[in-house]
């Protein structure tokens, strides 16, 4: 069997990127070479080469960006991509590579206002951090912006949310490269999830009721990574080691909801996801997110999002993606975000 050359990715970062949004776009790419032969060639790029300070401080060297066989363009941006109007030399770049046919254009937390001040985003669904969402949308208003979705994809453009979603976003490139097993054991040397369950919604509504005890946010954990289980409160009153009335009064003190409540909303954002992308059937979804039906996960939505799953569905039927998926931002899901 021939061997394929190598596909060249390469990294933009501008003044004051984010040392992790790079990091971590890039080290899935460096496990699928150290797992086998030689499959990705990455570069470090920016508008002038040499040496790009991050907001941390640390320095990294960079080429001055050129796409002569380029494959993939991430675009990492900082903090002055939020606070200060995009520099032109910054969105002539990106909107070059994706003029010259790159076959890629990826970005991670705030790159996705690069993309947008560079025109790329106008009538395409794309996501960023989600404190961030409400300003993108409010700069562009052309642009769907969904700020649950941990990332998205619209034909050549892929946008990610913040931090770390930029391993998500990664492990899903090299999935379409390089097929699942490869991608799966990639995320096992990362000690990360092939495929994170849920948008970041959970994460912000996790934040929120971030409480100040230690086995409540344990409670909390389980839950997350138990979601296809039944979650009695027997069970959960046993791992904060509590009796069930102690369990109930010390969680609704330390959350502000009951337990019941939250591993409801849990479920219906794991939902939300998957039935937008329309690859499995509402009976699949329901029970794989511990709905024991599709009547329960209905009722559920309609009192966490004020809509059913199967219109959210037909929202998400009608989009030109041919990958991960997003529907318009639903009043709910503003609300959210204002919460945030």
């Amino acid at each position: 069997m021939t061997q394929r050359a190598p596909l060249t990715v390469g990294f933009f970062v501008t003044p004051d990127f984010i040392l992790l949004d790079l990091g971590g776009a890039m080290e899935p790419f460096h496990l699928a070479n150290w797992l086998g032969s030689e499959r990705y060639r990455i570069r470090v790029l920016s508008a002038s080469g040499g040496m790009v300070r991050s907001s941390e401080g640390v320095m990294v060297g960079s080429e001055r960006a050129e796409f002569d066989g380029l494959d993939t363009l991430f675009v990492i941006g900082g903090e002055g991509a939020v606070l200060h109007p995009i520099p032109v030399e910054q969105t002539r770049i990106v909107r070059a590579a994706y003029d010259d046919g790159i076959r890629r254009v990826a970005s991670v937390c705030v790159g996705a206002f690069i993309l947008a001040a560079a025109g790329l985003l106008d009538g395409r669904r794309a996501t960023t951090h989600w404190m961030y969402a409400p300003e993108l949308q409010r700069r562009h208003p052309r642009v769907q912006v969904d700020g649950d979705r941990i990332f998205t994809r619209d034909d050549r453009i892929w946008t990610s949310a913040g931090i770390t979603a930029g391993i998500d976003l990664a492990l899903s490139l090299i999935e379409e490269d390089l097929g699942k097993t490869v991608a799966r054991t990639v995320a096992r040397q990362l000690v990360v999830y092939h495929r994170r369950a849920g948008g970041q919604m959970q994460f912000s509504s996790l934040l929120r009721l971030d409480p100040d005890s230690d086995r409540m946010r344990r409670v909390m954990s389980f839950m997350r990574e138990n979601l296809e289980h039944s979650l009695p409160l027997e069970r959960l009153a046993d791992i904060a080691n509590l009796s069930v009335r102690q369990f109930g009064r010390a969680f609704f003190k330390a959350t502000g909801t009951t337990p019941a409540k939250l591993v409801e909303r849990l479920r219906v954002e794991a939902a939300k996801p998957r039935i937008e992308e329309g690859r499995e059937s509402l009976d699949i979804v329901a029970r794989s997110v511990g709905f024991t039906d599709t009547d329960r996960m209905r009722l559920a939505f309609l009192r966490v999002l004020g809509q059913t799953p199967r219109v959210l569905r037909k929202a998400g039927s009608g989009s030109k993606l041919d990958g991960p998926g997003v529907a318009p931002m639903t009043p709910a899901v503003r609300a959210a975000q204002r919460v945030n």
